[in-house]
């Protein structure tokens, strides 16, 4: 077998609202079947596509205490810092710039996001930064892709994450894991929600700080 050429840096972004073990799941499943020597759990700042609700030191706050026990992963909080929306194309080109040239930049979304694709910012531009892979998430389907998107799979999918910093596009699976994070806030705010759902220290640091205690967001 041969040897792996070059770092692999995975990112995985989000609202995080709150963290939850579906999101660890999916992290884990990423480095398995990817390979990654780090990963880098990036909490949306400002989102442009819906409304972020928690504050951002509180959800920085919790992956802090999600990813505390896990070795190689991290929370990369440069979208919170961010004046403005948070555009994933301007965090790909931070990290590049800071990385270097060689290392593999791997973004991490699910199937909701990858159908979703051509509405992004300057989306047409993210594989000259990074490499995307991507999972079923819950029950949205990888099959009959918008067109656009689709197109972008045929120039650019591959079996096996390419050795070459960006360009390439995969697919994982990972274990189901039936939970939300809009299911977690209304179960919070009604005083149910399963501790076996949120990471160790998550809900203590909920309740601490009496985080979604008003009407639950959509």
């Amino acid at each position: 077998m041969g040897l792996k050429a070059r770092r692999r840096v995975g990112l995985l972004g989000g609202t995080f609202d709150p963290v939850h073990v579906g999101h660890l799941a999916l992290a884990r499943a990423a480095c398995v079947a990817l390979a990654l020597d780090e990963l880098r759990l990036v909490p949306t700042g400002v989102s442009w596509q819906k409304d972020a609700g928690t504050v951002a030191a509180d959800r920085v706050a919790m992956l802090r205490l999600a990813v505390a026990h896990e070795p190689g992963w991290m929370v990369d909080t440069r979208e919170t810092e961010r004046e403005g929306p948070s555009y994933t194309i301007d965090t790909l080109e931070s990290l590049r710039a800071e990385l270097g040239p060689e290392c593999a930049l791997v973004m991490i979304i699910g199937s909701d996001q990858l159908r979703n694709l051509a509405s992004w910012h300057r989306w047409r531009e993210l594989l000259d930064f990074c490499h995307i892979a991507a999972t079923r998430r819950e029950r949205v389907s990888l099959e009959a892709l918008p067109a656009a998107v689709d197109a972008l799979v045929g120039a650019h999918g591959a079996d096996a994450l390419p050795d070459a910093p960006a360009g390439g596009i995969v697919f994982f699976r990972m274990p189901a894991v039936p939970v939300s994070s809009t299911l977690l806030r209304s179960q919070i705010a009604a005083g149910t929600a399963p501790a076996e759902l949120l990471p160790a220290g998550v809900l203590e640091y909920i309740e601490t700080r009496r985080l979604y205690r008003d009407v639950p967001r959509s």
